[in-house]
C-alpha cells in the first residue's frame, strides 16, 4: 500500500468549529484546522513551536519533541539531552550524513520506494532507473535539502558569546522530495530558515521565487525574493535583554536574499554567506558569515541521474560574473558618444569633400581676384554714455551738468578709391581708432549712426567685400614660426576648394612681398616665450595674416606705432605696394599717430581728425597745408607737413571746427542706401546701432547679430584639423607644461601613496582610506586651476582670430579641450591615482581599480570644464582664479569629509547638491567599501568585525548604493559646464570695443 506523504493532522472541513479561532502557527506552519498546524521538518506541537528531539525527518509527527516546549516556553536543545540517531546531524537532526541512512529511515517509517516513483509524487514509470534513496551532501539541491551552519562573527560573539546556529530548508522541486509534508508545506523555489542561540530558536525567516545557480565546481547560490523574518518574543535576541533587543531590525528584514555556498572541503563542510541589504551593511558584502555548513538531502538516485545534465537549473562555471545594469548603461553611453563622434567626423569629411569638389565653379567666377573695392562713409558719428556707472553718475546727480553722451565722432565722411592709400591723422583722443574700427565693422559698445559703403568697380570680384583689419597690437602665436603662422591663416581664410599647395604658394608670395624671407623659419616669440623676431617684423607678420586672405580692402590701426623709422619705412613701403598693385589695386586705410616726413609722403589721401570732427579730407602731400593756408593758418617752409597738421588738430580754431562735418543731432537718422547705376543695391552697411540696444529697430537688428553665425572659408573639419595641428606644435615645442604636470603627478602619487602606505582594515585605517580619496579629489580641484590660466592666456589670440572669421568658437573649444584635457589633466590624474591606489593598498580587484579611475577622470573633466567656464566668463584672470579657488574650498567643505552631510543645518544643506566633489568622494568611498571591506578592530577590549559600509554611513552619511547615481550626476555636471562654456564663448567672448 502506498505510503501517505501528507503525514500530519487530518484536514477538517471548514466551518466545523465556527466559534473557535484559527490557531496561529509559528515557523510558517500551515494551519490544518482550528487547533493544529502542519509543521516543517524538525518542529511539532499544535503551533509548530516545539523543536524535535532526536529521530529523523521521516518520523514526522511521531518524532519526540522537547517536553514542555510551547510558544512561550522555548525548548533548549542543548540542555534537554537530545541526541540524534546515527547518520543524522544538525540542529533538529534533519541533516542526513551517510549514503544509506535515508533509505533505512524511509523503510523504518513504512515507506515504499516504488510508490514514490509511481504514486503521489507523480514521477511515472522510471524504466528501470535506480529508485533507492541516497543522501546528497553537496551544496547543490536536487529536490529539497537541509543545511546547518555555525554563525561566527567577532562582533556578534562579543555581544552573544554562546554558540549560534542557522538551519535552512531549501526546496527546489517539492514533488521530487520524499520528505513528509513536501507538497503541502514546501513550495517550489522557497527557503525556510531558523536561527538558534544556545540551542534556543531566536527568529525564523522565509523567502520564495528562489533560483539556484550551481556551477560544476560544486558551489551553489540561491537568489530569492520577498524575504520575511519573525523574531520570537522574549528570546535573547528579541527582548530578553533590553540593551540588545533586535526585534525591530529582524522583523523589518525584507527584499532580496542570497545564500551563497562554496564547495565542501575534506571535512564535508563548507562556508556560506547569508546576504541581505541590511546584513550586508552590517557585516560587509558577504553578509552574515556562515561556517562549518553541513548539507543533507534525501533524494532518489534516479532523480540525480535524470537531472544530472539539466542545464536549466545549473549554471556552467564560466569563470566570471554577468555585467551589471550600471556597467551595461555606462558601456552604452560610451559607445553612443564614440558613435556620435565617428558620425560627426564622417559628416565633416563628406561636407569638406563636397565643398572642395564644387570649387571649380567658384574659380571660374573670378574669386581669385581681390581689391578693386572703394570705401565710402557718410556722416558717421559715435557716442558713448558717460553716466550710469560709478562716479560720473554721482556727479550728474549732484547737478554738475555732465552730458549723458560723450561724442567721439561727429558726422565724419570720406572716400577712398582702389589703388589709394589713406592716412588718418590726429592727436590722441581724436577718434582715429574708433573710425578705423567702425569702417572694419567691429562690434562697438557705444551708439553709432551713419552709413558705410563699399561701392564696387568694374574690376571688383563678385560677392561681398573682404575686409582685412590689422589691430594696433600684435597678437601672434609665439611658438609658431613666421611661415607657419601665415600658413595657418591661409588654410583657414582662403576658400576650402583651394589646394594646400596653392595656399603654401600664396604664403611664399606674401613672405617675399613683406621682406620676411630671412625670418620665415624663426619662431615669432614674445609674450614671455623667449626672444623671437623684432617688433617691425611682428608688425609685418600681422599685415601678412591679412594679406594671405587676399582682402578687397585693407584697414590698419597705427601700423607704425612703436617702430623705429627704418622699420616704419619698411611697413609703409609694403602698404604702398599693396595699394598700388597693378593687377589687384586695393584701398588701404591706416591711422597714423605721428608720422615722419618720409612716412607722410607715402599717403595718397589724408583725413585729419580733431575731437571727433573731420578738419580735412582730401589729397595728401602739400595739399592739406595749402588748404589751411587759405583759411589763414600759414605753413612754415621746411616744416614736416604731418607735424603742421597735428599742431592744427591739437587746438583748432572754433570757426574751423564749426565749418567741418555736422553734429550728432543732424545725423540721427541715417541716409537711405543709394542705388548703383545698373540699378542694383550698393554694397553698404547701415551702421546705426546701439550697445545691444533693444529700443529701436536698428537696436533689435544689432541684438540679432549676436546670434548670427559668420561665414567661414574653411569647413568645420578643416578648422578642427588646422587648430589641432597648431596645438600639437605648441605642445611639443613647449613641453615644460606637460613635463611639469606629469612630474608633479608622479611625485604627489609617491607622496600620497607613502603617506597612506598599506592602509589597514581598522577604524583608523578606514578613516585614512577616505582621507586618501579626499586628498586625490582636492588635488584635482586645485590642479585644474592651470586650465583656467591657459584659457585666459589664449583669450586675446582667440578674440583676434574670431573677429576675422578664422574659425568657429566650437572648433576652437574642441581643439583646446582635446589638447588641454588629455595631456595636462587626464594623464596626470591616471598617474597620481594609479601610484596612490596600489601603494595605499585600496581594493585589490581590477574592476574596483578601473571604477576608481573612471570617477576621478569624470571629476577631472568636470573641474576642467568649470575652469574653462570661469576663464571664459571673466576677462580679469585674477578674479577668475580667486573664484575658482574659493569654489574648491567650498567643495572641500561640502564633500562630506569635514562635516557629516546629515548634520548640516537645513538652510545650508541644499548646497551639497551643487558640489561635484561630494559625488566624486561618495562614489570613490562606495567603490572601496563595496569590494567587501570589513572593519576588524578592538574597542575597549570588545572585538569589532563589521562592514565598512556601516562605518561609512555613520561617519560620512554616504549611501552604499549611490555609485552609479554619482556617475550620472558627474556626467550631468560635465554636460552642464560644457553647455555653459559653449554658450559663453559663442555669445560673450567676442570682440567688443
Amino acid at each position: 500500500m502506498a505510503m501517505n506523504f501528507l503525514w500530519g493532522v487530518p484536514l477538517l472541513l471548514a466551518g466545523r468549529s465556527p466559534v473557535r479561532a484559527q490557531v496561529a502557527c509559528e515557523n510558517y506552519g500551515v494551519p490544518t484546522n482550528s487547533f493544529a498546524c502542519s509543521c516543517p521538518p524538525g518542529f511539532g506541537g499544535p503551533t509548530c513551536s516545539s523543536p524535535a528531539c532526536g529521530g529523523d525527518i521521516f518520523q514526522n509527527t511521531t518524532r519526540p519533541l522537547i517536553s514542555g516546549a510551547s510558544a512561550t516556553s522555548f525548548g533548549n536543545l542543548t540542555s534537554s539531552g537530545c541526541a540524534c540517531e546515527a547518520g543524522w546531524g544538525g540542529v533538529g537532526c534533519n541533516v542526513c550524513q551517510g549514503p544509506t541512512v535515508c533509505q533505512s529511515a524511509f523503510n523504518a517509517a513504512g515507506g515504499n520506494t516504488t510508490s514514490v516513483i509511481g504514486g503521489s509524487n507523480g514521477l511515472g514509470d522510471t524504466g528501470g532507473q535506480n529508485n533507492t534513496l541516497t543522501c546528497n551532501t553537496t551544496p547543490k539541491v536536487w529536490a529539497a535539502g537541509e543545511m546547518s551552519c555555525d554563525v561566527i562573527n567577532p562582533t556578534l560573539q562579543a555581544i552573544y558569546p554562546l554558540s549560534s546556529t542557522l538551519t535552512i530548508l531549501r526546496t527546489r522541486t517539492a514533488a521530487l522530495s520524499p520528505q513528509p509534508n513536501s507538497t503541502s508545506f514546501g513550495q517550489d523555489g522557497s527557503i525556510y530558515a531558523q536561527l538558534w542561540y544556545a540551542g534556543v530558536e531566536q527568529f525564523y525567516c522565509t523567502a520564495n521565487s528562489c533560483v539556484q545557480t550551481a556551477p560544476q565546481n560544486g558551489s551553489s547560490t540561491w537568489d530569492c525574493q520577498n524575504l520575511a523574518c519573525t523574531c520570537r518574543p522574549n528570546t535573547t535576541f528579541c527582548g530578553a535583554v533590553a540593551l540588545t533587543n533586535l526585534s525591530s531590525t529582524i522583523d523589518t528584514l525584507g527584499g532580496t536574499l542570497t545564500i551563497a555556498c562554496d564547495p565542501v572541503t575534506t571535512g564535508n563542510t563548507a562556508t556560506c554567506a547569508f546576504k541581505q541589504s541590511t546584513l550586508v551593511s552590517l557585516f560587509g558584502s558577504s553578509g552574515l558569515p556562515l561556517t562549518g555548513c553541513s548539507f543533507g538531502e534525501c533524494v532518489q538516485q534516479s532523480v540525480i541521474d535524470s537531472h544530472a545534465g539539466d542545464s536549466s537549473s545549473d549554471t556552467p562555471d564560466s569563470g566570471g560574473k554577468p555585467l551589471s545594469g550600471g556597467v551595461i548603461a555606462g558601456l552604452a553611453v560610451v559607445g553612443a558618444l564614440g558613435g556620435l563622434a565617428l558620425f560627426g567626423l564622417a559628416l565633416g569629411w563628406w561636407n569638406r569633400r563636397k565643398v572642395r569638389r564644387s570649387g571649380a565653379r567658384y574659380a571660374g567666377e573670378g574669386r581669385g581676384r581681390h581689391g578693386g573695392v572703394a570705401v565710402e562713409w557718410t556722416n558717421v558719428s559715435y557716442g558713448v554714455r558717460r553716466s550710469g556707472y560709478g562716479l560720473p553718475l554721482l556727479s550728474r546727480r549732484r547737478g554738475e551738468g555732465l552730458p549723458d553722451t560723450k561724442i567721439v565722432l561727429n558726422g565724419v565722411s570720406g572716400r577712398v578709391e582702389p589703388g589709394q592709400m589713406l592716412g588718418i591723422l590726429g592727436p590722441s583722443g581724436a577718434g582715429k581708432t574708433t573710425l578705423i574700427e567702425i569702417l572694419s565693422n567691429k562690434r562697438k559698445s557705444g551708439h553709432i549712426t551713419g552709413a558705410v559703403r563699399f561701392p564696387p568697380t568694374s574690376s571688383s570680384p563678385s560677392g561681398p567685400p573682404r575686409i582685412g583689419f590689422v589691430p594696433q597690437q600684435d597678437v601672434l602665436p609665439p611658438m609658431l614660426t613666421v611661415f607657419e603662422a601665415l600658413l595657418f591663416a591661409a588654410r583657414l581664410r582662403l576658400p576650402e576648394w583651394i589646394s594646400d599647395a596653392e595656399k603654401k604658394q600664396r604664403v611664399e608670395d606674401v613672405v617675399e612681398q613683406l621682406g620676411l624671407g630671412k625670418v620665415r623659419n624663426t619662431r615669432i616669440g614674445g609674450g614671455g616665450e623667449g626672444r623671437g623676431i623684432s617688433g617691425g617684423e611682428m608688425r609685418r607678420v600681422s599685415i601678412g595674416l591679412e594679406l594671405v586672405a587676399s582682402p578687397d580692402v585693407l584697414i590698419l590701426d597705427e601700423p607704425t606705432s612703436g617702430l623705429d623709422s627704418v622699420s616704419a619705412a619698411k611697413v609703409a613701403a609694403v602698404l604702398q605696394a599693396v595699394a598700388h598693385d597693378t593687377e589687384n589695386p586695393t584701398a588701404v586705410i591706416a591711422s597714423i599717430h605721428q608720422p615722419s616726413s618720409r612716412l607722410y609722403q607715402t599717403f595718397d589721401r589724408i583725413l585729419l581728425l580733431a575731437n571727433g570732427h573731420a578738419l580735412y579730407s582730401g589729397a595728401g602731400g602739400f595739399a592739406p597745408a595749402e588748404h589751411f593756408a587759405s583759411r589763414g593758418i600759414t605753413y612754415q617752409a621746411g616744416y614736416n607737413v604731418a607735424d603742421h597738421l597735428l599742431d592744427i588738430a591739437s587746438g583748432p580754431p572754433a570757426d574751423l571746427v564749426s565749418s567741418s562735418s555736422g553734429n550728432l543731432a543732424k545725423t540721427a537718422t541715417p541716409p537711405e542706401l543709394e542705388e548703383k547705376e545698373n540699378g542694383s543695391a550698393a554694397e553698404a552697411v547701415d551702421v546705426e546701432r546701439g550697445p545691444g540696444g533693444r529700443g529701436s529697430e536698428s537696436g533689435r537688428a544689432s541684438w540679432r547679430s549676436w546670434f548670427k553665425t559668420p561665414g567661414y572659408a574653411a569647413t568645420f573639419l578643416t578648422q578642427l584639423e588646422v587648430l589641432s595641428g597648431r596645438e600639437w606644435k605648441i605642445l611639443i615645442r613647449d613641453p615644460t607644461s606637460v613635463l611639469a604636470h606629469v612630474g608633479i603627478a608622479s611625485v604627489l602619487g609617491v607622496f600620497c601613496g607613502g603617506l597612506y602606505f598599506h592602509t589597514g582594515d581598522t577604524i583608523a585605517g578606514f578613516q585614512s582610506r577616505i582621507g586618501c580619496l579626499f586628498f586625490l579629489g582636492a588635488l584635482i580641484a586645485f590642479s585644474s586651476l592651470s586650465a583656467l590660466y591657459n584659457v585666459v592666456q589664449t583669450r586675446p589670440l582667440f578674440l583676434r582670430e574670431r573677429s576675422n572669421s578664422y574659425y568657429s568658437p566650437t572648433a576652437w573649444l574642441l581643439s583646446r579641450f582635446i589638447f588641454d584635457v588629455v595631456p595636462l589633466r587626464v594623464i596626470p590624474t591616471i598617474i597620481v591615482s594609479t601610484i596612490t591606489y596600489w601603494m595605499a593598498g585600496l581594493a585589490p580587484h581590477p574592476a574596483n581599480f578601473f571604477k576608481f579611475l573612471f570617477i576621478l577622470v569624470l571629476y577631472t573633466l568636470a573641474m576642467t570644464l568649470f575652469n574653462f567656464l570661469l576663464g571664459s566668463l571673466f576677462r580679469n584672470g585674477g578674479l577668475a582664479l580667486l573664484l575658482s579657488a574659493l569654489t574648491a574650498l567650498y567643495q572641500m567643505t561640502y564633500a562630506g569629509f569635514f562635516v557629516h552631510l546629515h548634520a548640516i543645518p537645513p538652510v545650508l544643506r541644499w548646497l551639497q547638491w551643487l558640489c561635484p566633489l561630494k559625488y566624486a568622494l561618495e562614489a570613490l568611498a562606495v567603490n572601496e567599501v563595496g569590494a567587501g571591506l570589513a572593519i576588524q578592530d578592538t574597542l575597549q577590549g570588545v572585538p569589532v568585525d563589521v562592514s565598512a559600509t556601516l562605518i561609512m554611513n555613520l561617519l560620512f552619511g554616504f549611501g552604499d548604493n549611490n555609485y552609479y547615481r554619482d556617475v550620472l550626476v558627474l556626467f550631468a555636471f560635465i554636460a552642464g559646464f560644457g553647455v555653459g562654456v559653449i554658450g559663453i564663448v559663442w555669445f560673450r567672448v567676442r570682440e567688443m570695443l
